[in-house]
């Protein structure tokens, strides 16, 4: 261990987790990965992540509503990143109790946690676009292919915008987004929030709800049809998860600044992309787009959502260098990669069965 530190990731076999685990067992740090492997791919980002590091790579199997295995694994941490989470809008509408406590009583969990600690770690807690609502006093303009700001000097939507929850997601995401700022502020815990808008790239295994860029292009190499939900041309800004990762990095390093402050985070006004032109986009990298067929708008659902992250770039000096071309076609790349892999290795096991 080159520097002595150690890192809780909490989730830390999601998409996310595992980009970050990666860089820091990369880094040199001593990884303790907490996850209780529900989600879909977790399990082969863990197998990924210890062919990779090995033993160097701690292990935790539990979930963040269990409060004393919580408090076992953050025992001694130096930093801790809270990625665990619901992360599907419509299964909050489903089951709002399962999702209350998976995503605010899970975060609070984790805030207690660290609050018992006589020195407390960093902790940066990922929140969502979703806590800012529905966003319908934007004027847009309506393009074949996209949304747009009718107003030329719009950067995106930044910290200063009110908060507006919709639906059991955005409640619960934007309670535990407001519990991470206010136990900094009261118990002066150094901990900071990242608002954060379409997240992509390698070991994401997307689906209707989440991860709508793997999604398409995993149903596009199936030959699969997808749904989408509205009309299609609903925009999002595209983060690369690379960026991310140095994003979360940065934070770390720049603790003091960032404690109590929360950030929106994503590709910014320069990295936009709406479904319809990622469907498109995908038959260049493909030769074919998915068969697609539209469905309803869903509840809390934005028509237009581009992150303004001046904040944290002033800040700390963050850059972003992955434009959204070169980002999808390494996500497509990975995904094609991994699909020859996995069969390879079954037709491994056929012929030794």
């Amino acid at each position: 261990m080159k520097n002595g530190e150690k890192v809780v990731v909490t989730g830390g076999a999601g998409f996310i987790g595992t980009n970050l685990c990666h860089r820091l067992l990369c880094d040199g740090h001593e990884v303790l990965l907490y996850d209780n492997l529900s989600r879909k791919g977790s399990e082969k980002n863990l197998q990924w992540l210890t062919s990779t590091h090995g033993l160097s790579l701690q292990v935790k199997i539990a979930d963040v509503r269990d409060r004393a295995a919580l408090r076992e694994a953050l025992k001694g941490a130096d930093r801790v990143y809270h990625f665990a989470a619901q992360v599907a809008v419509t299964k909050s509408l489903d089951d709002p109790l399962f999702d209350f406590d998976v995503n605010l009583r899970g975060t609070v969990n984790v805030l207690e946690a660290i609050r018992d600690q006589k020195t407390p770690p960093f902790l940066l807690f990922t929140s969502t676009n979703k806590v800012y609502g529905r966003l319908n006093d934007l004027q847009l303009v309506e393009d074949r292919l996209r949304y747009s700001i009718a107003d030329d000097s719009f950067e995106g939507i930044g910290e200063k915008r009110l908060l507006d929850f919709h639906s059991p997601y955005g409640c619960s995401k934007g309670g535990a987004d407001q519990y991470v700022v206010d136990y900094a502020r009261t118990y002066g815990i150094p901990a900071t929030v990242f608002r954060m808008s379409c997240i992509y790239g390698p070991h994401q295994f997307g689906n209707e709800d989440q991860g709508w860029v793997a999604h398409l292009l995993f149903r596009a190499i199936e030959g699969s049809p997808v749904t989408v939900y509205g009309d299609g041309r609903q925009v999002r800004d595209l983060l690369f998860i690379d960026d991310l990762v140095e994003a979360f990095l940065l934070a770390y390093s720049h603790k003091d600044l960032c404690a109590g402050e929360a950030f929106t985070i994503g590709g910014g006004p320069r990295r936009t992309m709406s479904l319809l032109e990622l469907i498109e986009s995908i038959k260049s990298l493909h030769g074919a787009t998915p068969p697609v067929t539209f469905a309803q708008w869903r509840t809390g659902d934005q028509k237009y959502y581009v992150s303004d992250v001046s904040k944290f770039q002033k800040l700390t000096g963050w850059e972003i260098k992955t434009g959204t071309s070169e980002g999808v076609s390494k996500l497509y790349r990975w995904i094609v990669e991994s699909r020859i892999k996995e069969t390879a290795l079954n037709e491994t096991r056929e012929r030794i069965l």
